[in-house]
């Protein structure tokens, strides 16, 4: 049941709560395979995206005793995170006024091992072939370094590439990883791409946002509508597509998704059977840092 399905959530469009709980109740058979397990973050918009909204992580207190829910620790005390294992579930994400569903990189109940790498690419500006450049770039360094690389749209500026994994490896394994890979891909092209976490220092550059790789940290679900004008979506893609340079980070939209999906089905439906382990890339890459710096 979605309640006042006529409110407005995105003012320049007139998309309204009840269309969002219906692109949700279409995508549900692709978005589920990659959200179920995941404790999710919910950015919600009660009074929509024109209005200031808020990130919510705790669903302990006030919420239905049907809400599937993990409990995990935090610095002083725990956090009770949404689980999203069913269409129910997304439709009630709608009706919370949850725009977004951000997720962890790993699954209940093996929560410390990530079965994904995540790596953002946040540029500064619009600059579409450096930026499409980058992530070739970075698919590139993963092959050599033996890794399959799947990409999306963030739906906001940049892409996300994910690399699946055996869920073996910790969170620090994991996230020293990544950040070694972008360091590697800077140094092949620090004109154009930085890992500076302050704004001011990026120069304009694109940044190798790592900071998705350490526990409890959060990216935005494959298939999740974001904040911004024209109700963008983060939607999986096929390399050859930025190849073609016929896909950028708001290509696709929550009116246009369902379409796409018709067309051209889950881009990442393999994605979960290719994990792989770190060990022996992590070895490639020292050799590789090792040879460019000599």
């Amino acid at each position: 049941m979605i309640t006042h399905p006529e409110k407005v959530l995105f003012p320049e469009d007139g998309i309204t709560k009840g269309e969002l709980a219906s692109y949700h109740e279409t995508i549900a058979p692709v978005m589920l395979p990659h959200i179920r397990g995941r404790p999710v973050t919910m950015e919600r918009y009660p009074a929509g995206i024109g209005a200031k909204g808020f990130f919510q992580k705790d669903v302990s207190k006030g919420f239905p005793e049907w809400l599937s829910r993990v409990e995990v620790p935090k610095k002083d005390g725990k956090v009770r995170h949404l689980l999203v294992p069913d269409k129910r579930s997304l439709l009630w994400l709608a009706n919370q006024n949850c725009i977004t569903p951000h997720v962890w990189t790993s699954r209940a109940p093996n929560l410390y091992h990530p079965d994904l790498c995540v790596f953002d690419l946040d540029p500064s500006g619009e600059a579409p072939d450096i930026l499409r450049a980058a992530a070739l770039g970075l698919r590139d360094l993963l092959d050599e370094l033996g890794l399959p690389s799947w990409v999306k749209t963030s739906g906001s500026k940049g892409f996300h590439i994910v690399v699946p994994l055996d869920p073996k490896a910790g969170f620090d394994e994991v996230s020293r990883f990544a950040h070694a890979v972008g360091t590697l891909l800077v140094e092949r092209d620090p004109k154009n791409l930085t890992q500076e976490f302050s704004k001011v220092d990026r120069g304009g550059r694109i940044f190798i946002d790592t900071g998705r790789n350490g526990y409890s940290a959060t990216f935005a679900a494959a298939y999740a509508v974001r904040p911004k004008p024209g109700a963008p979506v983060s939607a999986p893609c096929a390399w050859e597509d930025l190849q073609r340079g016929e896909v950028g980070p708001r290509t696709f939209t929550l009116r246009t998704m369902p379409s796409r999906i018709a067309e051209v089905g889950d881009l990442w439906s393999d994605m979960r059977k290719r994990g792989r382990s770190l060990r022996r890339p992590m070895e490639r890459l020292r050799r590789l840092s090792g040879r460019q710096q000599s």
